[in-house]
This record gives structure tokens, C-alpha cells and sequence, in this order.
């Protein structure tokens, strides 16, 4: 058992998410930097689908009831056991112990995966906190006590993870299906930067609005991670894990790979590149 000492803004619970529900109104939802998450699970002999933890920014702070092997993977951040510094990723807690995960010094999302994984009950398959429509288990809150499966017993090994380098992020995207509502050569002739306005449901972007051609309305239209919509300011949202199954502005394309915006801070400058 693990008990939350300090949650942190936003720590949850995630795995591989749930894909395939989209036809329901459910969003894949899953960890945002999901390379991340399957090499703690593998640092420790885990599945590649255990869930974690997924902490934003700030951390988080855990009493672990009984000795576990942990991992931390994802935005570098300071690890102390009962208050030392320890070396990551894998960590060895002894039971009464507190982890502590700090601040992130490079990226904005750090992974924590514990030997047997977190085993909280799953919805639709998945452990996943939807923070959008609410599925899977709550946030953390100060105070929650978090279940720990059985020992896996796999072979421990590492596929190796980037670090994240906190730099300019050039992002492929695949045009339409309504590119032609707005002149969409403004999207790839300037920089954006990703808003504090920014969650896991999507990264908005800062910049030059892009110009409208087309008037009118949309019925709502299925979207998909990564989706790049044009709300009424101009301004784009990539969709992330948690995205609406549906939408009313115009989608004008989608981009290849989100990952890289998972330790992407507000701020980060991002640009963009068509591809055929």
C-alpha cells in the first residue's frame, strides 16, 4: 500500500489508456509520454501496460507501507528517500519509507512505476484517470491509499528513454480535413509557444492567429489525438491523451507524434512541418 503524503498539482494514475472507445465518447487517455512510462514498468521487471504514476511539475510525496522497488523515469527531478538523495531510476524503499519525486528541472512530467504496479480497479480495461471525462480512478489527493499488485517477477531491462532537452520542437503534421477554412500557410511560417493555458487534454498555442476564409458553422466532427483545431481566437490546440471524442471548430490537420509535447513546458517554442 502506498499513502499520498503531498499529490502535487495534478499526479494520476496511468497506464496504456484505452484505446478503441472513441465510437463511445471515450478518449484513449493513457500517459502523455507514454516511452516514458514503459521503461519504468520495464526497469522492474513490469509489463509494459502497469500502471504508474504520472506527477506534473512539482512532484509528489509517498509513504510506501511495505518495502517496493520503484522506478522514475521522464523529467529529471531530485529523488530523496526519508528525506536523502538517493540515484534514480531504480530505487529500492524500504516499508515506512517516504519518496519523495521534486520539482522538475528538465521536461514537466515525471513516471513512477512500483514492482506489481498500482492496483486500482480498471474501467474499460484500463486504470487510466480520464481527467476529462471523469473514468478510471480519482487525481491524487493528500491522504488516498493506493494499492500495489503482486510481484511481477519479469526480466528487468532498459529500452532506453531521450532525456528531455527542454528545447524548439518541430512537430509533423498531416493537413485536413478542413485546412481549407483558414489559410493555413500562417501555421507553418511562424513559431507558436505552448500556453499555461495547457492540460491533458490538449496544448494550446501562443502566436499569430491564423486567418479564417470560410464563415459559418460546423456540426461536430470526430477528432483524434493530436488533432490541430481552430477555436474562434485563431489560435491552434493540438489534442492530447484526454481529448473530446468530438468538435465544432475546424480541424485543419493532425500532427504525427504528440509525445514531444508531453515535457513540453508553457512556453517551449513549437513550429511546424507538412508532410505530404
Amino acid at each position: 500500500m502506498i499513502t499520498v503524503l503531498r499529490a502535487g498539482p495534478l499526479t494520476t494514475v496511468q497506464d496504456l489508456g484505452r484505446p478503441g472507445y472513441a465510437h463511445l465518447g471515450v478518449p484513449r487517455s493513457g500517459a502523455l509520454d507514454q516511452p516514458a512510462l514503459i521503461r519504468a514498468n520495464r526497469l522492474i521487471g513490469n509489463a509494459a501496460d502497469a500502471a504508474g504514476l504520472e506527477t506534473t511539475l512539482m512532484g509528489c510525496r509517498l509513504r510506501f507501507e511495505e518495502a517496493a522497488t520503484v522506478a522514475v523515469t521522464g523529467a529529471s527531478a531530485t529523488l530523496k528517500v526519508d528525506k536523502v538523495e538517493v540515484s534514480g531510476p531504480v530505487v529500492e524503499v524500504p516499508a515506512g519509507a517516504v519518496l519523495e519525486i521534486g520539482r522538475a528541472t528538465r521536461g514537466l512530467r515525471s513516471y513512477l512505476a512500483v514492482a506489481g504496479g498500482i492496483a486500482v480497479e480498471p474501467v474499460l480495461g484500463s486504470r487510466s484517470t480520464d481527467t476529462l471525462s471523469g473514468l478510471g480512478p480519482e487525481r491524487l489527493s493528500d491522504g488516498m491509499v493506493l494499492p500495489i499488485g503482486a510481484e511481477p517477477g519479469g526480466e528487468r531491462a532498459d529500452p532506453g528513454e531521450p532525456e528531455p532537452d527542454g528545447g524548439e520542437l518541430e512537430l509533423d503534421v498531416r493537413l485536413g480535413p478542413r485546412d481549407d477554412w483558414f489559410e493555413v500557410a500562417g501555421l507553418f511560417a511562424q513559431p507558436y509557444r505552448i500556453s499555461p493555458m495547457s492540460n491533458r487534454v490538449g496544448a494550446r498555442l501562443a502566436g499569430t492567429a491564423l486567418t479564417r476564409t470560410k464563415a459559418g458553422e460546423l456540426p461536430s466532427e470526430g477528432v483524434v489525438l493530436g488533432a490541430v483545431q481552430v477555436p474562434a481566437n485563431g489560435e491552434p490546440i493540438i489534442f492530447l491523451a484526454d481529448h473530446p471524442t468530438t468538435g465544432g471548430y475546424p480541424v485543419i490537420g493532425v500532427v504525427e507524434d504528440v509525445t514531444p509535447l508531453a515535457q513540453a513546458r508553457p512556453g517551449t517554442t513549437v513550429r511546424f512541418r507538412e508532410l505530404d
